[in-house]
């Protein structure tokens, strides 16, 4: 008779961490920039250590909450995808109901960091709340799942204005806009290296909506996302210089993810995804330097 073997506290420990992708920093670095962005402009400059932290912390707290809901989202068919056969729901090490808890008290712990901020920002984090929760489970209706994401990791940047006492405007909505468009393309390179899972399995995805015109959609979202973003800039007279060397840098950088990905491999679409935590950080730059 077989000896059921149980995972030691160790072993739990640790599935916690990969079930909130801690491992994978890549996801809180793609919503962190955006996050800066708008802090910056919206403050004309650093904003106070205190609300720098406290949004730095909501962020990572709200990323891992929302792999946590993702993971229970996923977890009949994780499994059959080999990029996700091992997580911690997918293996049993974690039971849905753990998952469910883990993510309440990180909304838990975000709410908490409220407290500390205007009451405006208190009203905005519904919407980021109510996106968190949905996102997971749209690729079962939907083949925009990647939309919801990006609005999703978007939301920090109206909630970044308020919480520096502004109000969000043209500016804070071309920022978001801006940055839903590259969320959109960056998860759908992302969902490129899935597709053949997916369209197995039945889940819906932009890689599978966008088909043969997928790497042609995903650089006019590129192109649209430097539109709206030095729109802002410009707005707010960033754009000249350092706004716009950002940009341009972007561009290229853009224009090199395009010839590492126009064959479809799911290994370089895979590394042009984790590429672009570079793109966040080469705008942050820009606006710094535009603000100093």
């Amino acid at each position: 008779m077989d000896i059921v073997q149980h995972p030691t506290w160790r072993e739990r420990l640790a599935a916690y961490y990969y079930l909130c992708r801690f491992d994978k920093p890549i996801g809180t670095e793609l919503v962190f920039w955006p996050t800066m962005w708008a802090l910056w402009i919206a403050n004309q400059g650093m904003p106070d250590l205190k609300v720098l932290i406290l949004m730095i912390l909501g962020v990572i707290f709200m990323r891992a909450a929302g792999c946590a809901i993702n993971d229970f989202a996923d977890r009949k068919v994780d499994g059959a995808v080999a990029r996700t056969k091992d997580r911690p729901l997918a293996t049993g090490i974690i039971k849905p109901i753990e998952a469910i808890w883990v993510f309440l008290i990180l909304v838990a712990a975000s709410a908490a960091l409220l407290l500390f901020l205007p009451i405006e920002t208190f009203y905005w984090s519904f919407g980021a709340l109510l996106l968190a929760f949905i996102y997971p489970f749209m690729k079962r209706y939907t083949h925009l799942p990647q939309v919801f994401l990006g609005a999703a990791f978007s939301w920090s940047i109206p909630m970044a204005y308020t919480a520096v006492g502004q109000t969000p405007d043209l500016t804070c909505w071309l920022l978001y806009f801006g940055n839903l468009a590259w969320t959109v393309a960056y998860d759908t390179q992302y969902a490129i290296t899935d597709r053949e899972y997916d369209l197995k399995i039945g889940v819906k995805s932009t890689a599978i909506l966008f088909g043969k015109y997928d790497i042609e959609i995903i650089s006019l979202l590129q192109l649209s996302s430097i539109v709206l973003i030095a729109s802002a800039l410009y707005l707010e007279n960033l754009l000249m210089p350092f706004g716009l060397i950002a940009l341009l840098a972007v561009g290229a950088d853009f224009i090199y993810q395009w010839s590492k990905t126009r064959d479809r491999d799911p290994q370089r679409c895979f590394w042009a995804f984790r590429h672009n935590r570079w793109v966040g950080l080469m705008i942050f730059v820009g606006i710094a330097l535009a603000l100093f």
